[in-house]
């Protein structure tokens, strides 16, 4: 088999926006540094989503050292920015999917501008570096720890995967649409789904879960439109029970720095 390579790296610092390629990345105990370490929450403390606020694919984050900044795709005088350590004092109940854990508000300012812009009310809540919410325990090896990402620290998927399934679709799509966090070229499409051990760099990783697909898929991340695709064509070949999987779901073992060109060496397969 041809070597694999780490070709793309993304983080998404708030839940359901618009996400930010790297070079290199520090992956430190709940996946790479400031991935979904803020998200937006409605009136019950639920994080909001794409799924519901397709228009939140249309906000671009970006961030350095020092702040955050969230601008429209295509009114960058639609904008906001916030230092990374603001927050307020009073910790807010938050809840991601079934899981329960504590947020912080950044501020009322923030939080009314992300309340205009959705049209409801909203907060954008940062996750305390105390919190410890862990990573289902039926995939978990050592009570493994995530921010808000819908489960799991990273998600990888091989560019293979994504090339077969656009020889499928009439209008290709980019590899936004899955937003993973980890991207690598070589070997056959899916063949994330038969690696259970591997390492990039100074990082080992393991395979924990598939990851299941939902309608978040079909929305078209520079334009905010849904349609049927690529949902509807995953479903004919890529159906596991009532489940569509693509790309996986991963853990590490030990932090590290993980660098664009790293090869990916895999040290045990299913």
């Amino acid at each position: 088999m041809d070597k694999l390579h780490l070709s793309q790296l993304f983080i998404y610092p708030i839940k359901s926006l618009g996400g930010i390629t790297l070079q290199q990345g520090y992956i430190s105990n709940r996946g790479l540094q400031y991935d979904r370490e803020w998200m937006l929450i409605d009136q019950q403390g639920t994080f909001i989503s794409q799924r519901k606020y397709p228009q939140l694919a249309l906000l671009q984050t970006g961030i350095t050292a020092t702040t955050v900044t969230v601008q429209h795709k295509h009114n960058p005088n639609q904008n906001i920015s916030f230092s990374i350590a603001e927050h307020l004092a009073s910790p807010i109940e938050v809840k991601v999917w079934d899981d329960h854990c504590t947020g912080l508000e950044v501020s009322t300012e923030v939080s009314k501008w992300f309340s205009a812009y959705l049209q409801m009310d909203a907060k954008l809540v940062k996750m305390p570096q105390t919190e410890k919410r862990e990573v289902d325990p039926r995939y978990a090896l050592h009570k493994e720890t995530v921010g808000f990402a819908d489960g799991y620290p990273s998600l990888i998927i091989g560019q293979s995967s994504l090339d077969l399934l656009n020889t499928k679709l009439a209008h290709q799509i980019g590899m936004d649409r899955f937003r993973p966090n980890l991207v690598f070229t070589g070997g056959d499409a899916h063949l994330e789904d038969e690696i259970t051990e591997f390492s990039i760099g100074e990082v080992q990783f393991y395979s924990a879960k598939p990851c299941t697909r939902c309608v978040m898929i079909t929305v078209d991340q520079q334009t905010g439109e849904k349609s049927q695709e690529p949902l509807k064509t995953l479903s004919t070949y890529r159906s596991f029970g009532k489940k569509i999987l693509f790309g996986h779901n991963i853990m590490h073992t030990n932090p590290g720095l993980l660098r664009i060109g790293d090869e990916l060496k895999i040290t045990k397969k299913k």
